[in-house]
């Protein structure tokens, strides 16, 4: 039970939509501009740097935080990860705006901090690695979800099993991107 619970208590956290209710204090509704996502590439290309470093904090932020809630309520670490699942989820799919927010590349990124510091870093580097290579958001980002089954694959049953759903709604989620990028027409960062 402590699963559904867990995801619910995520999904909540992950509704919480940084660059949409920063995009509404400066009038707009970032998912009608740049990308028309919810999340940090777009809220740079729309919003500017320092928005964009207070999106991308704050997603990460949301996973640490209901991973260390779920993970202290349900006193075991397969909460805290049912829970990551569950921001990204919120993050992706936030029910009061019509089930159309970010990628949840952030929030990714902070379930595997908490998780495991160590072995986040080899996928962060993996990530960083690939950006300054291709220049690219998508691209990095792509690498870096697809890299996280490998490296959690010593972990428990469960646990990998959820890392590889989290890659799969990943990639799902840059479907747009992964078009562009076959078309060559996905936009560098820098």
């Amino acid at each position: 039970m402590f699963r559904i619970y867990s995801l619910l208590i995520g999904y909540i956290f992950g509704c919480f939509q940084t660059s949409y209710f920063l995009g509404k204090l400066n009038k707009i509704d970032i998912r009608n501009y740049g990308s028309k996502n919810a999340g940090t590439t777009n809220a740079n290309r729309i919003l500017g740097k320092k928005i964009a470093a207070i999106v991308f904090f704050t997603d990460i932020t949301k996973s640490v935080l209901a991973f260390i809630f779920c993970s202290y309520l349900f006193k075991n670490n397969l909460a805290g990860i049912w829970s990551g699942l569950g921001v990204i989820l919120g993050h992706d799919f936030p029910f009061f705006l019509n089930f159309k927010g970010g990628k949840g590349i952030a929030s990714t990124i902070g379930l595997v901090l908490i998780f495991n510091y160590k072995l986040a870093a080899i996928s962060y580097l993996i990530g960083i690695v690939t950006l300054l290579i291709s220049h690219k958001v998508s691209i990095a980002s792509l690498i870096f979800v697809s890299s996280l089954p490998f490296i959690f694959m010593k972990s428990n049953y469960e646990t990998l099993c959820i890392f590889i759903i989290i890659t799969v709604l990943d990639i799902w989620q840059h479907r747009q991107n992964i078009k562009r990028i076959i078309e060559k027409s996905e936009p560098n960062l820098f």
